[in-house]
């Protein structure tokens, strides 16, 4: 994870091949806890959830993971509410995965750990 978290995202317009499952494996032992999902159409996305004492601690840690998306310029898709979250990430313009979406992941573990 340590390697992920000194990375950046790098642009993405499409073009890119999707990582593959051998790829994504390999990855996803770099993250802790992150589920791997694939919907209908075949695309992988990461996706894991976060527990919280009440509503004001779920609004700091999106608030949080808001800042690390606009920072990376990677943006995952979030549900929250009162005591939990909800991260799902993709990278949408190959619809599928890649190390992004790793970096994103490794960064927002980091702040559940601080």
């Amino acid at each position: 994870m340590t390697d992920l978290i000194k990375k950046k995202c790098v642009p993405c317009e499409g073009g890119a091949i999707p990582f593959n499952i051998s790829e994504i494996h390999k990855y996803q032992k770099m993250v802790d806890g992150w589920s791997l999902i694939e919907n209908e159409k075949k695309n992988f996305f990461l996706e894991k959830d976060f527990k919280f004492k009440d509503f004001l601690d779920s609004q700091k840690f999106i608030n949080k993971v808001g800042g690390i998306a606009e920072e990376e310029g990677h943006h995952p898709d979030i549900i929250f509410g009162w005591g939990y979250a909800k991260i799902k990430i993709t990278t949408h313009a190959i619809e599928g995965l890649s190390e992004n979406d790793f970096i994103l992941a490794a960064k927002i573990d980091k702040i559940t750990n601080v």
